[in-house]
């Protein structure tokens, strides 16, 4: 341990027994009291260190913020639909209600049977702060000004009642890949929150410039798109010795294509 003598300037090392304690200068005979022994790294991991870095800032950025780049902020006054499963807290009033048989008429009730999508949705209600996350994907905050974005059912986490959205099924490969082919179109004006693994990359896509995706790896495309479905099945396939990709996207025309790097599988009613 330091200690520094404020009366004749004295600097001297003693020994950590005497951290906190007050002791005579050798110098001259004034009392010094020794500093307490201080752990190395001890204020940067302090509690309230922690509590202030991980405390939530009011940013003040409108309906939807993101705390983290794993977090959504919702100031909701009203009402907003929500991917089922997302809460992990909430703020104020707040009534949360499951999406109900008929809730969005038997049309996309019917939809909803033959696909068997999982974009479960729950109606959250009221006032408040409601915090928002979906095991620990990366969150994107899109907002829509009448144009439209179809999104894979299970990476869609949030949207404005305002929004307009239906669900799109595309030709089903039977059998191939679980869960099958769908996706909710979303169109207006509002806000829409979306999830992937890790940074999303987006791909134009030009009437010469075809993009083939993984469907595993595909998260969201122009509204105006409809990917074709490319099979790729052979006997070598089957052996083992295809390229692996047997179910390909192929999206053709004017628009965009948004992908994640990673495969995400998708389980029947999941």
């Amino acid at each position: 341990m330091i200690f520094n003598c404020k009366q004749c300037g004295l600097s001297k090392e003693v020994p950590d027994r005497y951290a906190g304690k007050t002791v005579k200068c050798p110098q001259c005979k004034a009392s010094v009291k020794v500093p307490e022994k201080v752990v190395a790294g001890a204020s940067r991991y302090s509690l309230a260190e922690f509590i202030n870095k991980t405390s939530q800032q009011k940013k003040d950025e409108g309906l939807f913020e993101l705390e983290s780049n794993n977090m959504l902020e919702i100031n909701l006054d009203g009402m907003v639909w929500t991917k089922m499963g997302s809460m992990i807290a909430y703020r104020g009033q707040m009534k949360f209600t499951r999406e109900g048989m008929l809730e969005h008429g038997v049309g996309k009730f019917l939809k909803k049977a033959v696909s068997g999508e999982g974009a479960n949705l729950t109606k959250a209600e009221g006032r408040g702060a409601l915090y928002l996350a979906d095991k620990g994907k990366k969150i994107s905050i899109i907002h829509l000004d009448g144009e439209s974005i179809s999104v894979n059912g299970n990476d869609l986490l949030a949207f404005e009642e305002g929004i307009k959205w239906d669900i799109k099924m595309i030709k089903k490969v039977a059998g191939m890949l679980a869960g099958g082919l769908f996706n909710v179109t979303l169109q207006g004006k509002g806000m829409i929150a979306i999830t992937t693994h890790h940074d999303p990359l987006t791909l134009k896509v030009g009437h010469n410039l075809p993009i083939v995706t993984d469907p595993n790896a595909t998260v969201a495309w122009s509204g105006n798109l409809t990917p074709e479905i490319k099979t790729d099945i052979s006997f070598k396939t089957f052996l083992g010795r295809g390229s692996g990709e047997s179910i390909q996207m192929k999206f053709d025309g004017d628009g965009f294509v948004v992908v994640q790097p990673y495969e995400e599988v998708y389980l029947q009613g999941a």
